[in-house]
């Protein structure tokens, strides 16, 4: 009854947005009905910033009318009238939370952001108000201690034990008084990991490297010239070329400059973002964030943060992590050192009487790599057009699985430069739909990544198709030239469509197992196996094709792409793992003592016996992955996930690449279960046995 009056009462009221003073009525809210869109993707062509705000405040209202009547049930509580029924809870709030949060990493603006300081901590008090509702607890807590003669299925179990450890772990145990400092906790944590995010994408979008003279273009490729005079051209500054801190300028200036000292300058705005001593400085948010982060874990009983995040992941605990990464950052060091020698020599032979620093390894990489190996990124890319890329991904998806895709023209995208494709069965039925975003812009955080619009789930009855998107920032076209993908970026793309057939292939009846719903250090064997078929030189002949000739990519270019596959392999190593130690030293300290952060960076990296020459993949202040992102405690679980995809891999090696039976096993036990089953049972299911660490010591040339 309460439920059906809170509905009512909403369909009459009139919301006042509280963003730019705008009224809007339930009436033109496109959130507060079905999106009348093919396959009911999100209505992008009505929604506006001012809907966010009074739907996320309506979706908190339904979600808490949802849970009013769980705990009002008269009936004894069990799976159906609990678990379930809580799984099912806040479909309004997750549809409207899945946009606004992908618009704030893909397409934000001065408004976005506002809002999102405005809604974290509304959401952060919602998620706290119902993990600490004693009455809700209670009736878990009973379906939880009652689970044996529930009769459940396995993923019924899974789900009803995950709900029950999430409510032990979101502070339901806790006293009273414990539980408003928890409150205030994450109030504080849903604002600091916000703004840090926001200030990298500030230092990022502000820094442009403007060049006036011809001469200071020397080594540039012609390609990288056109992209600095098209980034000037947009920036108001046509004659002149600018270069920018999104990894798709930056990484190919850093690679091909032969002028050391922009090259030095560059990098060090690079690696300074963050670390400037300005309104956008993170290093008192990074105190906060891990200050916060301990306290909360020694509210809940653990020793450190890390303590409390492991314990959901493959890897249980500290230790287990920092041995396995001991175990890589022996070789991996001795070989960076290597090849650090193998650079400095270059320098020596070219006259220069200067040592190796960060800022000239890409460039004599580049150097050596033509040396040894014949080879560039400026003869491949020719044959790497994002397009042919994108096909590739498409065939090798078909080959595997059956499934197709096909452009969408008429569906609305949430930025001119999406696109979108329905993915359909061998047999035409539809699986769902899939946005992807490729170019930088302002508007967009860096890197690369998979999200969802929405995930599948079964609901009463019916299954409900996910909607999923993948977001990068590969180099964009020339007025000359289409976009051409490095090998790396091409790489890139591959992973990022591993974690998309997560999402979409998903086959789970439960909201909150369906997709990517699993433990950090194994949601990355979908996206690291598909990297493998990059590379294969029966897949190369298949979509690397020059995109003016359309001629396939020769052997001799293969066999140099093969020859080469352990290239730079220690730099690579050795950059990853340091920044892996750095995640762990800050969350695996049981005393807080962090006075300084760069003084405890530095220490850190100083301890593992970090070389001068290579500096962390991501230094502190610019870590989002790890005070942004959802990596905290688990940056690691990139290599942990390698040693799963390498092994893996070696079955489509046995089998053959798209050996039907090894795909379908894939497939089933893999990409359709998400988090139903343990992630090393469900890996046993596939392959036989755990996994064995030798494949991925061999693929990156460790033994």
């Amino acid at each position: 009854m309460k439920k059906l009056l809170l509905i009512l009462m909403a369909a009459i009221m009139i919301t006042a947005c509280k963003t730019g003073g705008e009224k809007t009525t339930v009436s033109d809210n496109p959130f507060f009905a079905e999106f009348d869109t093919p396959f009911g993707v999100p209505a992008f062509d009505k929604i506006e910033n001012k809907h966010f705000l009074p739907a996320i405040e309506k979706g908190i209202e339904e979600q808490t009318a949802e849970i009013e009547t769980i705990i009002n049930n008269s009936e004894a509580p069990d799976f159906e009238n609990t678990i379930a029924a809580f799984d099912y809870s806040g479909e309004l709030l997750r549809n409207v939370t899945s946009v606004f949060y992908n618009y704030n990493s893909s397409n934000t603006s001065d408004e976005i952001q506002a809002l999102a300081k405005e809604i974290a901590p509304k959401l952060s008090a919602h998620s706290d108000n119902m993990n600490l509702n004693p009455a809700l607890f209670s009736r878990v807590k009973v379906v939880y201690e009652n689970r044996e003669a529930e009769g459940l299925d396995g993923e019924q179990l899974m789900l009803l034990e995950k709900t029950y450890k999430n409510f032990v772990r979101g502070g339901a145990a806790l006293d009273s008084v414990k539980q408003v400092r928890f409150r205030e906790i994450n109030q504080e944590l849903s604002i600091a990991t916000l703004q840090f995010g926001e200030n990298v994408l500030a230092e990022t979008n502000e820094f442009k490297m403007i060049i006036d003279k011809q001469e200071d273009l020397a080594g540039l490729t012609q390609g990288l010239i056109d992209l600095g005079a098209e980034t000037a051209k947009s920036a108001g500054m046509e004659g002149k070329w600018v270069y920018t801190l999104h990894n798709s300028s930056i990484m190919p200036f850093l690679q091909y400059s032969a002028n050391r000292e922009l090259r030095e300058k560059i990098y060090y705005a690079y690696i300074n973002r963050g670390n400037n001593n300005n309104e956008k400085d993170n290093k008192e948010i990074i105190a906060k964030i891990v200050a916060l982060r301990l306290e909360r874990a020694n509210l809940l009983g653990y020793p450190t943060h890390a303590a409390f995040i492991l314990e959901e992941n493959m890897a249980k605990d500290a230790t287990q992590v920092i041995d396995f990464l001991q175990k890589l950052w022996t070789p991996a060091l001795k070989r960076a050192k290597s090849e650090a020698k193998d650079l400095q020599d270059i320098i020596t032979r070219e006259g220069g009487n200067f040592k190796l620093e960060p800022w000239d390894w890409r460039y004599y990489a580049e150097k050596l790599r033509k040396e040894k190996y014949d080879l560039n990124d400026e003869v491949l890319k020719p044959y790497f057009s994002l397009e042919n890329v994108k096909q590739g991904v498409f065939t090798v998806c078909n080959n595997l699985f059956g499934i197709t895709f096909t452009e969408l023209k008429d569906i609305p995208v949430y930025h001119p430069e999406a696109t979108a494709y329905e993915v359909k069965e061998a047999n035409g039925d539809h699986i769902g739909v899939l946005y992807m975003d490729f170019h930088p812009r302002e508007s967009k955080r860096g890197g690369a990544w998979m999200s969802s619009y929405r995930k599948q789930y079964v609901k009463d009855g019916n299954m409900v198709k996910p909607v999923i998107t993948i977001v990068c920032n590969f180099t964009k076209p020339t007025a000359t030239q289409p976009s051409l993908l490095t090998f790396d970026e091409t790489s890139t793309f591959f992973h990022e469509f591993g974690h998309a057939l997560h999402g979409l292939l998903s086959n789970s009846v439960y909201y909150r197992l369906s997709g990517t719903s699993v433990s950090r250090d194994f949601v990355e064997l979908p996206s690291q196996i598909m990297e493998n078929w990059a590379s294969e030189p029966e897949v190369l002949k298949l979509y690397a094709k020059h995109y003016e000739t359309g001629e396939v990519i020769p052997q001799d270019l293969i066999d140099k792409l093969q020859n080469s596959a352990y290239f730079d392999q220690g730099f690579a190593t050795v950059e990853y793992l340091a920044a892996s130690f750095l995640d762990m030293g800050y969350h695996n300290m049981s005393s807080f003592n962090l006075k300084d952060v760069n003084d405890f960076e530095k220490a850190t990296l100083a301890s593992i016996g970090l070389m001068p020459e290579i500096t962390a993949r991501y230094r502190s202040t610019y870590f989002n992955h790890i005070f942004s992102g959802g990596y905290s405690s688990g940056y690691y679980s990139y290599i942990w996930a390698g040693i799963l995809d390498a092994d893996a891999f070696e079955a489509f090696r046995e089998n053959g690449l798209f050996d039907q039976a090894t795909a379908t096993s894939f497939r089933e036990n893999i990409l359709e279960r998400g988090g139903t089953e343990d992630p090393m049972e469900l890996y046993k299911k596939f392959r036989g046995a755990e996994p064995d660490i030798t494949p991925l010591l061999k693929r990156r040339g460790l033994i």
